[in-house]
């Protein structure tokens, strides 16, 4: 699982929360948990499986290009094909390291507790154009009767 897996990001993941990664999980799976925290946990999730893949592809490159390996046994369509999965290996790495690397910069500290948002109360006030119709003499005065 990839919260076991260490990620390239975890210690500034610690700096920012002043926790260790796996206290983090912890504090992430009960109730209240801020939004940042598990958005900043689900990055690095994504982060730690994705940095696994680029060493998976890199350690079997190093391994079909070993001096004591057989030249005969090496395949340019395999190789290719290994440096296209560490090319898409890698851009998804520098996504996920961008984009929690953003939220960690923009997020508010961790000490601030999450307030209510209050948000003004919005009255609409229109201004009506003058009429065409001049107003009556005496508009708006009560009628009297005639006998």
């Amino acid at each position: 699982m990839s919260r076991d897996k260490a990620s390239t990001m975890d210690a500034y993941l610690q700096k920012v929360f002043g926790n260790p990664v796996s206290e983090l999980y912890e504090a992430a799976a009960g109730h209240g948990v801020s939004p940042a925290l598990a958005r900043a946990l689900e990055l690095r999730s994504f982060l730690a499986l994705v940095e696994e893949q680029v060493v998976r592809v890199r350690d079997r490159v190093h391994a079909d290009m070993d001096p004591e390996r057989d030249v005969g046994e090496l395949s340019a369509d395999k190789l290719r094909f290994d440096a296209q999965w560490l090319d898409a290996a890698l851009e998804a790495r520098d996504g996920y390291r961008a984009a929690l690397g953003e939220l960690l910069r923009t997020m508010p500290p961790p000490a601030q507790q999450a307030r209510p948002v209050r948000t003004a109360q919005l009255r609409a006030t229109v201004t009506l154009p003058p009429s065409s119709a001049p107003a009556p003499q005496r508009a708006g005065a009560a009628r009297v009767r005639r006998p």
